[in-house]
């Protein structure tokens, strides 16, 4: 008799570190790909026909109740999805930083707790994609540092409020993605993809922190580039 594959939910799953971590479970999970709509998840579907879009806006809480009332069962958990609005306190605005709590906290807390009974029905696994900027905040990064903050503060009150799952929160240095290239370019710096970690890389950490066994609980993982 076939048995069931596990399924894992991603979000930001259209490109970069999302379509990693995808093609990293794909072989051992049934997939949700997350991503603001359908038709930007196209390229990675067509990669992986087997898994299964969730085009959802994660800002609009209605739409993210109705997009997870019928699901029953989420082992993996993979908070992928953010934005990366840069600037000194000066030159910020409310709406800024609006912006960047909403869509790398307060959604990230929204979701989960919309899953909370998927995942309590499969002990599962949260993975928060968090950054280097979670762990220090550097000049010109107020905004984005908070959000990341508060991402590590609630992935630990998560941990010890649902003593069943298990929730990781990943700090990577800079990735070789589209947005980095994006930040790169609003630095006005010349873009070196030999300076910043492979998607594919982070994506192996994130597999390995998945598939420890349960006997261990891994709630911290820090990468770093190799200085060039």
């Amino acid at each position: 008799m076939a048995t069931t594959r596990p399924t894992a939910l991603i979000t930001g799953a259209s490109r970069g570190l999302g379509a990693a971590i995808a093609r990293e479970l794909a072989p051992t999970h049934q997939l949700l790909l997350g991503a603001r709509g359908e038709r930007s998840l196209e390229s990675i579907l067509g990669e992986l026909p087997e898994a299964t879009a969730f085009p959802v806006e994660l800002t609009d809480y209605e739409a993210v109740a109705r997009a997870t009332e019928s699901i029953e069962r989420v082992d993996v958990l993979v908070h992928n999805a953010g934005v990366a609005d840069l600037g000194t306190i000066a030159d910020s605005s409310v709406a800024q930083w609006r912006n960047t709590l909403e869509a790398n906290l307060i959604a990230v807390a929204e979701l989960t707790r919309q899953l909370l009974p998927a995942l309590r029905a499969a002990n599962g696994h949260v993975v928060l994609i968090n950054s280097g900027a979670g762990l220090r905040a550097n000049a010109g990064w107020a905004s984005y540092a908070a959000s990341k903050f508060g991402l590590r503060a609630f992935a630990d009150a998560l941990r010890l409020e649902e003593t069943a799952l298990r929730v990781t929160s990943v700090h990577p240095g800079r990735i070789d993605t589209e947005m980095q290239q994006e930040l790169i370019a609003n630095e006005g710096r010349d873009y070196d993809p030999r300076e910043f970690l492979k998607a594919s890389t982070v994506a192996r950490a994130v597999r390995n922190a998945i598939e420890t066994p349960r006997d261990a609980h891994p709630t911290e993982i820090v990468l770093r580039p190799i200085p060039r």
